[in-house]
């Protein structure tokens, strides 16, 4: 069983910056790819990104140059850098792991763009 929780999420006006956390319950060093995903209302979840365990990252072509992931193996603990932030960005924002053929989800951590 693994459990992920996100956090960091808020309300920032366009333009600004927000970093989520996504804590998850054993050693990340432990893990496979971890991903951020995102979901606006009346949308799919939408892909933003990934990282492996060696650090690794690959993004989603719409979302290079502004969302960047890392990693923190002591704090088991994925990031996702957010910079100027548009309202097209607001969504509820999830991390994902794969481990021994499952899934995992966190409970999202919501993000609100105001123009």
């Amino acid at each position: 069983q693994v459990q992920l929780v996100e956090s960091g999420g808020g309300l920032v006006q366009a333009g600004g910056s927000l970093r989520l956390s996504c804590a998850i319950s054993r050693s990340l060093a432990s893990v496979n790819v971890m991903s951020w995903f995102r979901q606006a209302p009346g949308k799919q979840r939408e892909f933003i990104g990934n990282i492996t365990p060696g650090g690794s990252t690959n993004y989603a072509e719409s979302k290079k140059g502004r969302f960047t992931i890392s990693r923190d193996n002591f704090k088991n603990t994925v990031y996702l850098q957010m910079n100027t932030l548009q309202p097209e960005d607001s969504a509820v924002y999830y991390c994902k792991v794969l481990q021994g053929g499952q899934e995992y989800w966190g409970q999202g951590t919501q993000v609100t763009v105001s123009s």
